[in-house]
């Protein structure tokens, strides 16, 4: 070992606080992209596994009835690889104990074998009996929200017919991976399933014998979707078939594509933006460092070391920083990204979960941190080798000394002299002070850009919940309904007030961009279920034209007074079109808004809804439920405050959970910013200060000026980080929008101050630590020279 290598071992051990302080800085940034990036790898790769080990289908249609035998033709069709017909039916559910409406939709399992597509994972149990009408499987989510187990029994309404089923095993399926229920917006486990019956039961209860009312389809290794969603929509165009879909309509599948697509687009957004200011940091913290070593390096080149050893010496430090932060970070990384990882994959029920392996991130995000920690050490260094020895081992020379302020303007009789001297240390060293308040600023910074979306949350809350959709009930049937229905559902016990709504799948057109949404039609003057424009008002709709939703009309490039092309796949099939004459404000989904009588011209057909809003009693409510679910042709009921709980216990808690991590990790880069600045002030001001002890300045004073200086700094950062972090919330927002929900961008004051909150206290617990080595600072030692 050299002796300069034993001095490296020495300065670590007598730098400890400072290493450890900057080594959680890289450590930060780098466990940012451990976590964001390896935890979406994980989860897409589990996701492909489990499509391909259970044959997730590529095109799913739907239909009234169509006899069994135009699977043949449907197989026929070029690019089709494998073709699955069956039997799936919503249903109203009764289980004992629980009074609120739940509902389900029934799948038939084939009574020759398992399906070629859409198979099953079996948690427990078996597969029912041909035959054997009561027996039923059910997703393992529903049975473990009601404690079922083989054996359980509940009762459904299927065609009208209240059956008890008994449950002979729990299953997952790729095609359910995200469960909704009719009219709701988030899955709920206890309210909603999936049950799968043997296809002979199902045939016999709504009378499909040889038929079936929903296909899937797994294309062939580059077939044209398009080309294969025409002929199947072409042949079961006369036995009432709706337009078939692909992937990227089916509900599961989308909602699950658009929550890792958010993970994705975090993963792209904020660990760029820890790693940068993590490097940045580093390079500000290291430069400051080294250049305090300025006279130990002129006494290695009078000793006769060359720079080329100098400067190695320096760089060892550096990369046993750096080495300790990459560890640190791709520790805590792995570990929350497994977290992580298990949380998603509870969410989305996978029966198992792959963890990609990805060395080539820790490779990544050590290099960034390197490469910025070794640029501030050459920095510092590139000056001081060039010095002769004689030069370098004397102290820097002292900046130039000028009045600042006008003669007429005497300071020392505004300010105390402590103060006074504050002023005048930042004033000499301008580019010291703008960096270090920089470097503040940037940690409030990235704390704000962490803290947002809970704010951006409970204002999408505030806008769905209670300003938009502010129904307590929304009963959905089976089939539309006419008119009428609406005022024998405002007779149930409860209702207050009942307004129709009526939904029609179309696909919209705008030049070559295209979309598969829903047009729903409620009253102009609807109160339950509104419209919310851009200035958060209700908008009335007017006797005809469309209303978008923001982001669908950003998708087709369109704005109010465009025309867009509507292509009817409901009733019968025919292109219109129809000019777009607002665009409104909505967080979920990509949709359409018509005044209902408007929406009834353009279907030509008779009053008719698709489900009503109903506004309720509270001290009704279970006489509401008993009365629903005696009605057959209900086929789901929706509580708009499960739904707002649901919403909170599930994608708010994903999100605020993955910005808690985040804002952890913040926390953990700004106590390191702050710490190290304050040490570094206090070794560069060290002589100085124990000279004002000699000169009888008390403790008290001495860490005053110091101190007052770090908190002159931390103050005046903390407006460019709110505006910083406020960007760079921007820009995170923009990135997570997606079609199927997004984020308005809110930030609260309550978030500036605790991002300010902080950073303040990472300065208070930084003054403690600086206050203990003034309190055991050696004058004499610290006074001596080397003249």
């Amino acid at each position: 070992m050299t002796v300069l290598d034993i001095k490296l071992f020495r300065d670590v051990r007598r730098l400890w606080a400072q290493v450890l302080a900057v080594a959680l800085v890289v450590g930060g940034g780098v466990a940012t992209l451990v976590l964001a990036v390896g935890s979406h790898r994980s989860l897409e790769e589990t996701r492909i596994a489990y499509y391909e080990r259970y044959g997730f289908a590529d095109v799913f249609a739907q239909a009234k009835r169509a006899p069994k035998a135009l699977t043949g033709r449907i197989g026929e069709i070029p690019g089709v690889a494998a073709v699955d017909a069956r039997i799936a039916k919503p249903a109203l559910l009764d289980i004992p104990g629980f009074s609120e409406p739940a509902s389900a939709q029934f799948v038939s399992l084939p009574d020759n074998g398992e399906a070629h597509l859409n198979r099953l994972y079996m948690r427990s149990g078996r597969f029912p009996e041909s035959g054997r009408t009561e027996e039923v499987v059910v997703n393992e989510p529903f049975a473990r929200a009601h404690g079922f187990s083989e054996g359980a029994r509940f009762s459904a309404i299927l065609n009208g017919k209240k059956r008890e089923l008994v449950i002979v095993g729990t299953a997952l399926s790729p095609e359910f991976v995200y469960t909704v229920g009719p009219g709701d917006l988030m899955p709920d486990d206890r309210r909603y399933a999936i049950v799968w019956m043997s296809e002979k039961s199902l045939a016999s209860v709504y009378d499909l014998d040889g038929a079936f009312s929903a296909v899937s389809v797994k294309l062939q290794p580059g077939a044209s979707e398009r080309d294969v969603i025409a002929r199947v929509d072409a042949l079961l165009d006369p036995y009432g078939g709706q337009a078939a879909h692909g992937r990227k309509d089916q509900t599961s599948h989308a909602w699950l594509d658009h929550e890792l697509d958010m993970l994705n687009n975090m993963s792209r957004t904020l660990p760029p933006i820890f790693l940068l200011v993590a490097a940045f940091l580093v390079n500000l913290t290291l430069t400051r460092l080294v250049a305090l070593e300025r006279e130990q390096i002129g006494l290695f080149k009078a000793l006769g070391y060359s720079d080329r050893s100098v400067v190695l010496h320096y760089l060892k430090f550096v990369a046993l920083i750096v080495a300790t932060g990459i560890l640190l970070g791709g520790v805590a990384g792995t570990w929350l990204g497994l977290r992580v990882t298990a949380l998603f994959g509870d969410f989305f029920h996978f029966p198992f979960l792959v963890f990609a392996k990805a060395p080539d991130l820790y490779v990544t995000a050590g290099a960034l941190s390197a490469a910025a920690a070794a640029i501030g050490a050459l920095r510092a260094l590139r000056d001081v080798v060039k010095l002769p020895p004689a030069v370098a081992m004397q102290p820097p020379a002292p900046p130039v000394y000028r009045r600042l302020l006008p003669a007429s303007i005497q300071l020392d009789q505004i300010v105390s002299q402590p103060t006074l001297m504050m002023i005048r240390n930042i004033a000499r060293h301008p580019a010291r002070a703008v960096f270090t308040a920089l470097g503040m600023a940037l940690a409030t910074a990235i704390l704000v850009v962490s803290l947002f979306t809970r704010d951006s949350m409970e204002h999408l809350i505030d806008v769905t919940y209670f300003l938009a959709d502010r129904q307590d009930a929304t009963i959905g049937f089976a089939e539309k309904r006419i008119a009428n229905v609406v005022e024998q559902v405002s007779r149930l016990p409860g209702v207050l007030s009942a307004e129709p709504f009526r939904e029609v799948p179309v696909r919209i057109r705008h030049g070559n961009v295209e979309r598969r949404i829903m047009i729903s039609g409620r009253p102009a003057d609807a109160d339950l279920r509104r419209i919310i424009g851009a200035d958060l008002h209700p908008v009335a709709l007017p006797e005809t034209g469309l209303a978008l939703s923001g982001m669908l009309a950003q998708i087709l490039g369109v704005r109010a007074g465009d025309t867009v092309e509507l292509d009817m796949l409901e009733g019968t099939r025919r292109t219109v079109t129809t000019p777009v004459v607002a665009t409104v404000e909505d967080y979920f989904g990509i949709r359409g808004m018509m005044e209902i009588g408007a929406l009834r011209k353009l279907m030509r057909e008779a009053p008719v809804v698709s489900s009503v809003n109903l506004s309720l009693d509270e001290s009704r409510r279970e006489d509401f439920y008993a009365a629903v679910k005696s009605m057959p042709t209900v086929g789901g009921v929706a509580l708009q405050r499960l739904s707002l709980a649901n919403f909170r216990k599930t994608v708010a808690l994903l999100i605020t959970t993955m910005a808690s991590i985040y804002t952890g990790l913040a926390a953990v880069i700004a106590f390191g910013v702050v710490y190290n600045n304050a040490r570094i002030s206090l070794s560069e001001r060290a002589r100085e200060l124990a000279s004002l002890r000699v000169l009888g300045f008390t403790r008290g004073e001495v860490l005053r000026i110091l101190l007052l200086e770090l908190a002159i700094l931390t103050l005046i950062a903390q407006p460019p980080g709110w505006v910083m972090g406020y960007g760079l919330a921007w820009v995170m927002k923009s990135n997570l929008a997606g079609e199927l929900m997004r984020v308005r961008l809110v930030v609260e004051h309550s978030t500036y101050v605790i991002a300010t909150s902080v950073v303040v206290l990472a300065a208070v617990a930084s003054a403690a630590v600086i206050r203990e080595r003034i309190d055991k600072l050696d004058l004499v030692a610290v006074l001596k020279t080397r003249d």
